[in-house]
């Protein structure tokens, strides 16, 4: 492969990774919000932003997990780190704080997917820990709710990410590793 067709993919990865980020970049809806706020301390905007980083982390973690390629990872944490960067929802005398929050988050969330032999399914697991960083206690009603809304995410990130990185096609009579990917 010549240096110039190499450096077309990285950006056409590049700009596959932004696109994607900007899924995971969106604001959480409001009635999630609301119902976050009201299992947690009360706080729309602590709720809020505990929505942000978990979209955020799932996205990231999912990139790393369910990506073609080894490299959509990396990409992806480099888009994410950019956006972060110029995030207009947080103040930028803040934004080593939100980094600091999110990161603590990120690896939490990242121990709680990788369990296993556990009662609870992941998604439970990760539905209890945002409950848990917004304020709340638990209980099988609110845990029910938050397991819900993380696995609707985890099926959005899903989505996108096949939509910006491609699915895999693989014939039966074939094993994975004796073909190539393919984009859709």
């Amino acid at each position: 492969m010549s240096r110039w067709t190499a450096q077309q993919l990285e950006r056409e990865g590049e700009r596959h990774a932004s696109s994607y980020v900007s899924t995971l970049m969106t604001e959480p809806e409001p009635d999630a919000v609301e119902r976050l706020a009201a299992l947690g301390d009360r706080d729309p905007d602590h709720a809020r932003w505990e929505l942000r980083y978990l979209r955020r982390a799932v996205g990231l973690l999912i990139a790393g997990r369910d990506a073609l390629d080894d490299r959509t990872a990396s990409l992806v944490g480099q888009a994410l780190a950019k956006a972060v960067d110029h995030d207009p929802s947080a103040a930028p005398a803040m934004r080593s704080v939100s980094a600091s929050h999110f990161n603590a988050r990120l690896r939490t969330y990242r121990d709680l997917i990788g369990q296993r032999g556990a009662a609870r399914t992941p998604v439970d697991r990760l539905g209890q820990a945002l409950i848990d960083f917004a304020g709340g206690r638990i209980g099988h009603e609110p845990a029910v709710w938050a397991g819900d809304w993380v696995a609707a995410e985890l099926d959005r990130c899903n989505e996108a990410l096949r939509r910006e990185f491609g699915t895999v096609d693989l014939p039966d009579d074939v094993a994975p590793s004796a073909i190539g990917t393919q984009r859709r």
